[in-house]
């Protein structure tokens, strides 16, 4: 036989949520977006918020979407930091 458990109150549940601050820019929220996306291991991660902080936003997202159609396999955030290297700014 099962027991009644004991169900949680709803002021429990609400402040067990965690808040998420949203970025305080664009860019960062981009740079968040490309580490998710690659895979980007933590010590390039301040490397990734310097480009997109630098770079446009467009130059970035054209080398994210050629390294994900050029990139399948491996470390495809290497691949991305050269096309990122590869043009002036």
């Amino acid at each position: 036989m099962l027991k009644n458990k004991e169900f949680e109150k709803i002021g429990d549940i609400m402040h067990k949520k965690k808040l998420i601050k949203p970025p305080a820019y664009i860019w960062q929220e981009l740079a968040l977006r490309i580490i998710s996306d690659l895979n980007v291991p933590n010590f390039k991660r301040n490397s990734v918020f310097k480009i997109c902080k630098e770079y446009s936003r467009s130059y970035i997202e054209k080398c994210l979407n050629d390294t994900k159609e050029l990139c399948h396999d491996g470390q495809c955030w290497k691949y991305f930091f050269k096309l990122i290297s590869s043009q002036p700014r």
